[in-house]
């Protein structure tokens, strides 16, 4: 589809919902998976004026009431999947007057009762009267509202981001200064698009026309989708960078000694090679690495990371085994994406760069964690942002607002940074997300998980602990590959994997392996796991065990 075909949709889109009566600045819900739909529909809000209100798939039926009741949408545009749950509470959704489906033909939808004051058509249909109805373009204002973002949370209801058009614009404009993409480029889209994180990268490739491929619809499918698409652009998050490295680790570790050194070799050499400046080694790409390219279809150039931290050992891993420019970001809904992000050329690991241009960050003391401006070598506190690309408040909640903006307009994150010298920004805490053992030691999970993440045993790891117990527990989703081939080696006779993840030779297997990360890691004692459960079942947005933004779920 070209950009010329997408504008013209986009504006039936937008005189189709004019022609069936929203008028400037309604709500408008978009409640279905990443497909090019989702950005027409979008584009076509920004351009009369809607208001966007995104959906996740997979918040649940009472989240989604919440939100169209919340911000009062009037049009919901869904697929046959998500019609099926909106219409088990359709009569409790009083402003909705329009249901669009994406995907579904006319002949085949439900029939409403006659007495509903909710229309259901097709996307094609809605197309169709746009067509036959053409309106003018309404366009906004910078500080007109483009969207509102209901974050997922991990409790309570969800809260609304207002995000102007001047909040977007800011957010891409600054991260433009850091990379550059081309009309050549082709990107996958597979992160969801209700995500802040995924919006804004669809936003850029736009600016740049870049081409956009969309995955279809299943994760476990998405590396055959990009050995088919054979995308240049490929942004995700840290937890599948992190299977990534452990699949290509066990692999060679299983590979044989021969291999195993021809590895490590060519992985020291290039390493060596990249932090010197130069691109790396062609020999080494031909002999080893190319391979390892081709599981990402072999033409990505660029790789960005974001919603965590993501591991320096698994980022100059990315850069070696990818020969490709490797960007990590930080940020959040309520900055409209990106604060910061690594400079093009930085070839330090461990930090997520400088800040966006389009905005300042300080850091301030929290004295009750030990955090201040003058701890040496480096100033810590918690990560403060202003400017342009902070939100306008969360929707009809000034309680919420006031709490995390204060007076002079700094939005406290929550999170603990330190600046390095070269002027990055560096996470090294969380003030929200920590908990605090029996003896009183603060502990920060998802830094610990990040650690474990690297075990070939781990597909998933979640660590827990609280102020009643003197150390952590964790919870490990294993590969189960990875344990028949243990049970194999070890001797161990077994009926099924359930008893094997029962077992406790296996148990404390996975817990040495883990144990060794975490002193390669230099964890500190407390902040061991000293007991695992092991479990098959991955935790996925579909059972309710991981949240929207790749975070898990209370």
């Amino acid at each position: 589809m070209t950009y010329g075909e997408a504008a013209t949709a986009r504006e039936a889109i937008g005189s189709g919902l004019r022609f069936h009566g929203l008028e400037k600045g309604a709500c408008v819900g978009l409640y279905f998976i990443n497909r090019p739909e989702w950005l027409i529909v979008d584009y076509a809000c920004s351009a009369y004026s809607f208001i966007s209100v995104p959906l996740y798939d997979t918040l649940g039926p009472d989240a989604v009431k919440y939100a169209v009741n919340h911000a009062g949408v009037q049009a919901v545009f869904c697929a046959p999947r998500t019609l099926s749950t909106m219409l088990t509470f359709v009569s409790e959704i009083p402003s909705v007057q329009l249901i669009v489906v994406v995907g579904g033909m006319d002949e085949h939808l439900p029939s409403l009762p006659s007495t509903s004051r909710v229309k259901l058509i097709s996307y094609l249909k809605l197309i169709s009267q746009g067509r036959s109805n053409l309106q003018p373009f309404c366009p906004p204002k910078p500080e007109d509202v483009a969207t509102i973002c209901y974050t997922s949370g991990t409790t309570g209801t969800p809260k609304g981001v207002v995000l102007t058009h001047g909040n977007f614009i800011a957010n891409a404009a600054g991260f433009c200064h850091a990379v550059t993409f081309y009309p050549s480029d082709i990107y996958i889209s597979y992160l969801p698009l209700a995500h802040i994180y995924e919006r804004t990268n669809q936003i850029i490739s736009v600016y740049y026309g870049v081409a956009i491929g969309f995955y279809q619809g299943d994760n476990l499918k998405l590396m055959d989708d990009l050995v088919a698409l054979r995308p240049t652009l490929f942004c995700s998050v840290p937890r599948l960078y992190n299977r990534i490295y452990a699949g290509i680790a066990n692999s060679v570790k299983t590979s044989g000694t021969l291999r195993e050194r021809l590895f490590q070799t060519a992985y020291s050499s290039k390493k060596q090679s990249i932090m010197s400046g130069s691109n790396g080694s062609p020999i080494w790409d031909r002999l080893v690495f190319n391979k390892i390219k081709e599981k990402l279809g072999g033409r990505v150039r660029f790789m960005g990371s974001g919603a965590s931290p993501l591991s320096p050992d698994v980022m100059d891993f990315l850069r070696v085994c990818f020969g490709c420019q490797v960007i990590e970001g930080y940020g959040m809904t309520e900055t409209s994406c990106a604060m910061s992000m690594m400079d093009e050329g930085d070839n330090l690991s461990g930090h997520v760069g400088s800040p966006n241009p389009a905005c300042e960050i300080k850091l301030v003391d929290v004295p009750e964690m030990n955090y201040t401006s003058e701890d040496q070598p480096h100033p810590r506190g918690e990560i403060c942002v202003r400017g342009p690309i902070v939100f306008q408040g969360y929707y009809k909640d000034e309680i919420q607002t006031k709490e995390v903006i204060d007076d002079d307009g700094w939005l406290h994150t929550g999170d603990i940074g330190l600046w390095l010298p070269g002027g990055q920004l560096k996470i090294i805490d969380r003030k929200k997300n920590i908990f605090k053992l029996a003896q009183g030691e603060y502990i920060a999970p998802e830094k610990v998980e990040n650690v474990y993440a690297k075990c070939e045993f781990v597909a998933q790891s979640f660590v827990y602990g609280d102020s009643f117990n003197s150390c952590l527990v964790a919870i490990v989703v294993v590969d189960p590959d990875v344990l028949r081939a243990w049970a194999a080696s070890a001797g161990i006779k077994y009926e099924d994997l359930t008893q094997l993840c029962n077992d406790p030779r296996a148990r404390t297997a996975v817990l040495a392996s883990m144990d060794a990360l975490g002193k390669e890691a230099q964890l500190r004692g407390f902040e061991f796991a000293k007991a695992v459960t092991l479990v098959l079942e991955p935790f996925t947005l579909e059972n309710g065990l991981l949240t929207p933004t790749f975070k898990w779920q209370s």
